[in-house]
């Protein structure tokens, strides 16, 4: 009975005891966590001492170091490391009080005494690491991670941690190494490397760092192709198209691919507007032959290119008759119908805009609308075009006619409002004035915010400028000037819009003209003059209707064709601070977003 009653008293007294401990832990811990180090101190040490646990021990330790008791915390040290030699935490915990003492020599031997002596072990290198990351001694932690690739003779555990500890560091030079470590062994990493380095690289500077490192890598190993797909995407965040376009062919004879990835990537030349590019990605295409399944897509995407080149001014302009002549060998060679649509489309636009065969760009849109196959949508776009082309020739009242029919045909749709909305910019090219702002009034409601902003630019400009007899006709010279724009006729347009302040000086239009003025230039590809009208829209009429979206022009121009960064992402920010309400803030919310840097999720 006696022993049975000690036994009892035993396992009483060891509940009772875990039960105290299970209370000073949690008070222990809400101690440190608010701070109180003296009563954390205190309770950590009794847990210490009775679990020997290396948590408590760390909570104990770090305790003692926050209370600048250096002596207690080198003495807990040195007894640990006497009874557990093995357990480097210790080591690390004595190099701390050395640290903290201001002692960095002795630090630093101690440290480099811990490394020294890790096991082969992942799991015991990774906790060392763990260590050295909980109070920030990244260096050490890299230190840690590389010394156990040498002790297990593998370059590839560790991969995740050393990316993690040099994206946070910004160490830009080790985080591509590392990158170029990993990629062959883990091809799916490449996602993550290019939007990382994307979102860590700053200049100009930083791409070449990649761009060096890649080409040894290739240099040393040809057949590694997720290097070439790296500095492929590396040339075309650098706008490098001809350099990416090289690699993307060499890569292509390479593999033997069938054009694919060629095909994809050119994509983004057109989406850059590297017109020139693309078409030379296209040719090579069409290099495989008839037999090829890129051949006819490519062919198609080449005239596409050369078209785009056409209206953005960059073209030879003797080619664009070639360019027409392309288009027609498409739509004899597989006929008329929905699948040529497109390219009846194109040779109807170069025709009515370009190589003035108005007669013919007629024909061939009204052609088109009796092409068996094609959709309402489609048809109602052609009807739009045509509408235009009427305009050129003379046929206002037709144009009109064709507006509505395509207006009542998608009333409270997108196409539909686009028919109105044309229909009355013809009534403002012909100076009716009052009927363009009420058509252009309804329009504002829209619910396609580009067009009821183009309505809403309209009825401004049309009630802005009718407040006296001189400002009317200073309109209607206005009007005139946008016809002939219209008509793909700058040269004119400029002169018209210059002798309006010869005959009516100090019009209300100077906003107005400027605007026009950059549009003229930007479509003829007249970068510098576009600036100039654009900077003086926006410095010395801020008040302008106009004043937002030539912030935004002047920003693209600026990003997209000068190629200067910093002078892009200083207009966006003024855009975005000064208009919060433009339709044009959230976008260039976003592109500033991407010129700092940041991760927005391409």
């Amino acid at each position: 009975m006696k022993k049975l009653a000690v036994t009892v008293l035993l396992c009483l007294l060891q509940l009772l005891s875990r039960a105290q401990d299970n209370v000073d832990d949690a008070l222990a811990y809400q101690y440190y966590q608010q701070g109180q180090f003296q009563q954390a101190a205190v309770l950590l040490e009794k847990l210490f001492n009775n679990t020997k646990s290396d948590a408590y021990f760390e909570l104990y330790f770090n305790s003692l170091l926050k209370l600048k008791k250096f002596d207690e915390a080198e003495k807990l040290a040195r007894k640990q490391i006497r009874q557990s030699p093995k357990n480097l935490q210790y080591g690390i915990a004595l190099a701390r009080v050395y640290q903290d003492k201001g002692q960095a020599e002795a630090a630093n031997k101690m440290y480099m005494q811990v490394i020294a002596n890790l096991p082969a072990d992942e799991f015991k290198i990774r906790e060392i690491a763990n260590h050295f990351y909980g109070f920030q001694a990244y260096d050490l932690a890299i230190s840690t991670f590389l010394q156990g690739r040498k002790l297990l003779n593998n370059d590839q555990p560790f991969t995740y941690e050393l990316l993690s500890i040099y994206r946070y560091k910004k160490d830009k030079n080790m985080l591509v190494q590392e990158y170029l470590n990993a990629l062959p062994q883990l091809p799916q990493l490449l996602p993550q490397a290019e939007s990382v380095l994307s979102s860590v690289f700053e200049d100009n500077a930083d791409y070449q760092i990649l761009q060096s490192a890649l080409l040894k890598k290739i240099q040393k190993e040809p057949q590694t192709e997720i290097y070439t797909k790296l500095l492929i995407w590396q040339y075309l965040q650098q706008q490098e198209y001809e350099m990416a376009l090289r690699q993307l062919i060499a890569q292509d004879k390479r593999i033997k691919d069938d054009g694919a990835i060629l095909f994809n990537t050119s994509n983004t030349f057109l989406d850059n507007k590297a017109y020139p590019t693309a078409i030379k990605a296209y040719e090579y295409l069409l290099t495989k032959g008839k037999e090829n399944p890129w051949y006819l897509p490519a062919k198609v995407e080449m005239i596409n290119a050369k078209y785009q080149l056409v209206i953005s001014g960059k073209f030879d302009k003797n080619a664009i008759g070639e360019l027409a002549a392309a288009y027609q060998a498409i739509i004899d060679e597989y006929g008329k119908s929905r699948q040529t649509l497109f390219a009846l489309s194109k040779l109807a636009n170069l025709q009515a805009y370009y190589l003035n065969e108005l007669s013919k760009a007629e024909k061939t849109l009204e052609e088109l609308l009796k092409t068996p196959g094609i959709s309402a949508a489609e048809t109602g776009q052609v009807k739009l075009d045509l509408g235009d082309i009427y305009i050129l020739t003379q046929q206002p009242w037709e144009a009109f006619l064709i507006y509505e029919q395509v207006a009542k045909q998608f009333e409270n749709q997108d196409i539909g409002n686009e028919a109105k909305y044309r229909a009355a910019r013809l009534s403002f090219y012909q100076g009716n004035f009052n009927y363009a702002k009420s058509q252009a009034d309804v329009l504002k409601a829209s619910t396609s915010q580009l067009i009821a902003n183009d309505a809403l630019n309209l009825s401004l400009l049309i009630s802005d400028n009718l407040q006296s007899k001189t400002d009317s006709s200073a309109l209607k010279m206005y009007a005139d000037a946008e016809m002939l724009q219209f008509r793909n006729q700058p040269a004119q347009a400029l002169a018209k819009l210059d002798s309006i302040a010869i005959a009516f000086p100090n019009n209300s239009l100077t906003d107005d003209i400027l605007m026009a003025r950059s549009r003229i230039y930007i479509k003829n590809n007249d970068i510098p003059n576009a600036i100039t009208a654009l900077k003086m829209l926006t410095e010395k009429q801020s008040n302008s209707i106009w004043t937002d979206d030539a912030l935004f022009t002047l920003a693209d121009l600026y990003e997209n064709n000068l190629k200067d960064n910093a002078q892009a992402k200083s207009i966006y920010q003024k855009l975005i601070n000064d208009y919060p309400g433009s339709m044009f803030t959230n976008e260039a919310r976003k592109r500033f977003r991407k010129l700092r840097g940041d991760n927005i999720g391409t």
